[in-house]
């Protein structure tokens, strides 16, 4: 177990989820491709205040796991096996995105939506490792 802790930069790791989390707001919202990402799921986007916290709380784990991974990988050097897992993650989402039917835009802005965060993780990384 101490591979998955040693050396790890956990305000990289937390830095990462969290910046990844704000960007995930920013990118399913109203503001950039949250309507027809909405419609493309076939979802009604909602208030504030009818977020789903059950998603939410899920999404915030996995963004952490996620950075704990690129952490990990960060202390090995091994960054491009995150790279390379976080592109199998996103080729089997989108195929799941297919067979829920969901829009091609949608899995798109899925798609992009993992990438993005991937790279934050990553900056966190850089930014914050050498603290």
């Amino acid at each position: 177990m101490a591979e998955l802790t040693t050396g790890v930069s956990w305000l990289a790791v937390v830095a990462g989820a969290v910046v990844s989390f704000l960007a995930g707001w920013l990118w399913y919202s109203p503001k950039l491709f949250g309507p027809k990402w909405a419609e493309g799921v076939g979802v009604e986007m909602g208030s504030a205040d009818e977020m789903p916290i059950g998603a939410m709380v899920s999404q915030m784990a996995g963004l952490f796991l996620m950075s704990w991974f690129v952490g990990v990988t960060a202390v090995s050097n091994t960054l491009a096996t995150v790279i390379l897992a976080t592109l199998a993650f996103v080729v089997l989402a989108y195929s799941g995105g297919m067979f829920a039917k969901k829009s091609g835009y949608a899995r798109n802005v899925d798609a992009g939506y993992w990438i993005v965060s991937l790279v934050i993780m990553i900056v966190c990384q850089g930014i914050f490792r050498s603290m």
